[in-house]
């Protein structure tokens, strides 16, 4: 029984493991997206999220523990400049895991990990519309007016 313990192994030694899950979170930080099995973007998920957290730190020991995860230095430049400032408003969720499906060749089960885009203005703009569209419930149990009698 697997009680009280943590994590997937992914079927590696934990020096692979740990040096997959780098270059997983490299690739993500790098393309924004990334296609893997459902397993390892269950174990990419945290290890991104805390990347993204360290990075709205900002400061030198935040960055020094960023770069002894993500292998690229223009990876990091990039955390740092570019991608932390679109989640400063948003306090945790900066992953997505969409599932595709099966994979054809040995039927395991692929998702997208991708980093979410912060569009919360879009989003508040189409449900006012939405609201306005729709009569009010007043107006659809109106009776309609009948001539006054003269």
């Amino acid at each position: 029984m697997r009680h009280r313990i943590a994590g997937r192994k992914l079927g590696r030694t934990t020096s692979h493991r740990i040096a997959m899950l780098r270059n997983l979170v490299t690739s993500l930080l790098e393309h924004e997206k990334v296609k893997t099995t459902d397993a390892k973007a269950k174990e990419l998920r945290p290890l991104a999220e805390k990347m993204i957290g360290l990075a709205k730190r900002g400061d030198l020991h935040a960055r020094r523990q960023v770069l002894s995860v993500v292998r690229k230095g223009e990876v990091v430049r990039k955390l740092f400049d570019t991608l932390s400032p679109r989640y400063q408003s948003r306090t945790g969720g900066y992953v997505r895991i969409v599932k595709l499906g099966n994979r054809p060749g040995d039927g395991a089960p692929v998702s997208v990990v991708e980093l979410i885009a912060e569009a919360k203005e879009t989003a508040k703009k189409g449900r006012a519309k939405k609201k306005r569209e729709k009569p009010k419930r007043s107006e659809r149990t109106k009776l309609p007016e009948t001539a006054s009698k003269a």
